[in-house]
C-alpha cells in the first residue's frame, strides 16, 4: 500500500473530531432513553452510544465526506487516490466499524493513515487540502 500523494491531517485534529462525535452520540442516546436510564450502572444505553457513533459516522461520511465531528472540526474523508468525493457507503461503514474497534486507528503508516483508512482506501484531510483536491 503506497502513501497518499497529499498531506493528511494531524492526529490531534482527528482525536478532537472523535471527541465531538462521541459527545454528540451520547447526547442523542440520552435524548432517546433519558439521563436517568443512561446513568444507571450497567445500563445498555451506554453501549448504544457506540452504535449511534458507527451509524452517524458511516452515513455522514458517505453522504458529505465526514462525520459530524469531522465536519465541525473542518476535516474531510477522501479517497486515498486523491478523489475528493466522499467514500462509498460500504467503505464508510467498514471505516467506522474499524474506528470503533479502537486498535486500527492506533496502527498507522508514516503518511498518517491508520489501519482503518488503509483498509477502507481513505484518508483524512483538513478542509484546505480537500478544497485543493476538489479544485476549489
Amino acid at each position: 500500500m503506497s502513501s497518499v500523494p497529499f498531506e493528511t491531517t494531524t492526529w490531534a485534529r482527528r482525536v478532537g473530531a472523535l471527541v465531538v462525535d462521541w459527545i454528540a452520540s451520547t447526547l442523542v442516546v440520552i435524548a432517546f432513553v433519558g439521563l436517568d436510564e443512561y446513568g444507571q450502572t450497567g445500563s445498555p444505553a451506554q453501549a448504544l452510544v457506540l452504535g449511534v457513533y458507527v451509524l452517524e459516522s458511516a452515513l455522514l461520511t458517505a453522504l458529505v465526506g465526514g462525520s459530524f465531528g469531522k465536519l465541525v472540526t473542518r476535516l474531510r474523508v477522501v479517497r486515498a487516490n486523491g478523489d475528493p468525493r466522499p467514500p462509498g457507503l460500504l467503505q464508510s461503514l467498514v471505516r467506522s466499524v474499524l474506528v470503533a474497534l479502537v486498535i486500527p486507528p492506533l496502527v498507522y503508516r508514516p503518511d498518517g493513515r491508520g489501519l482503518h483508512d488503509m483498509v477502507a482506501g481513505t484518508a483524512t484531510v483538513d478542509l484546505q487540502t480537500w478544497r485543493r483536491l476538489a479544485g476549489r
